[in-house]
Parts: structure tokens; C-alpha cells; sequence
């Protein structure tokens, strides 16, 4: 099994103004996989609580993958790609790729998506976006290749239909 955080970035979310569906729609695509759920926070658009949460889920927590949701827009506050990218050790540009150009077969607004994929250390992150529509399309895009990168990321050995 591979251990996943979700990260909610919604200021709206963390004043308590909008409920967060959308990582319940995360863990609803995550449960036919090899993953299992290990944290969830919710925090506002601020850069340095995003980088907080990140860093101790990578380096302490030692989490395998970690999914964040919102602030990938055009909006001022929409800063979650600016935060990972500065904790990345490597980008993944073609997991980002992948989600945007499914995306576009559904909706030309996933143009304005900025999210990024990359590697920190031994953990994936992916910056999905806010709406449970559009993080759930974005997950499933990349699911089919997650376990394999996952494998080569963590060094966890896994063949497709099972984990060693």
C-alpha cells in the first residue's frame, strides 16, 4: 500500500464558509487502488502553511504520495503551485500534462489549471484542482500510471494488479 496525504488549500474551506467535498471525491477514486489515506488537513491559501504541511508529510511522515487540492486557478490567493514548486527536488511535468490535456476533453477551463507534479525526496506531490469534479477527473487521469511512478519514487516494489 502506498500512504497518501491530501492537502486542502481553501481559505473559504479553513474559515469554515464551504464545506470540503472535494477530498471525499479523492478518497473515493483512491479506494480501488493500492493506496491508503494516512492524512488530511485543511489549510487557507497562505504559501507558508501549504510549504509547513508539505515538508512535514514528505520529511517526517515519510508519506509516499501527497494530493493537493485548490489554489491552482488564476485567482491572487491561488498560490498553491508556487509553494510546492519551491519544495520540489524534481518536477514531473508530464503527470501536470496528462491531467490538463484530460481535462481539456471535458471542459476548456482546464487550460487555466496550473497545477504542478513533482518529486521531494521520496514522495510524489500532485497539485490538483479545488472543485470535486475537477480534482476526481484529474486523479483518474493519472491512476493508471501512480503505482508504477510511486514504485520508482519510493523504491516500493510493485508489479501492475498487486503490490509485492
Amino acid at each position: 500500500m502506498f500512504r497518501v496525504g491530501i492537502l486542502t488549500v481553501s481559505d473559504k474551506g479553513f474559515r469554515g464558509e464551504r464545506q470540503d467535498t472535494t477530498h471525499l471525491a479523492i478518497r473515493e477514486v483512491l479506494a480501488g487502488g493500492p493506496f491508503e489515506v494516512a492524512a488530511y488537513e485543511l489549510v487557507p491559501d497562505e504559501p507558508p502553511m501549504i510549504k509547513r504541511v508539505l515538508r512535514l508529510w514528505a520529511d517526517r511522515e515519510g508519506l509516499d504520495l501527497i494530493l493537493t487540492n485548490g489554489g491552482t486557478g488564476l485567482a491572487p490567493r491561488d498560490r498553491t503551485p508556487e509553494a510546492t514548486r519551491e519544495l520540489l527536488d524534481r518536477e514531473v511535468p508530464g503527470l501536470a500534462e496528462l491531467m490538463r490535456l484530460v481535462g481539456l476533453r471535458k471542459t476548456p477551463m482546464a487550460a487555466l489549471s496550473r497545477g504542478v507534479a513533482g518529486v521531494r525526496g521520496k514522495t510524489l506531490i500532485l497539485n490538483l484542482p479545488g472543485s470535486p469534479k475537477g480534482a476526481r477527473e484529474s486523479l483518474e487521469a493519472v491512476l493508471p500510471v501512480l503505482p508504477h511512478a510511486l514504485s520508482l519514487v519510493t523504491g516500493k516494489p510493485w508489479k501492475e494488479g498487486h503490490h509485492e
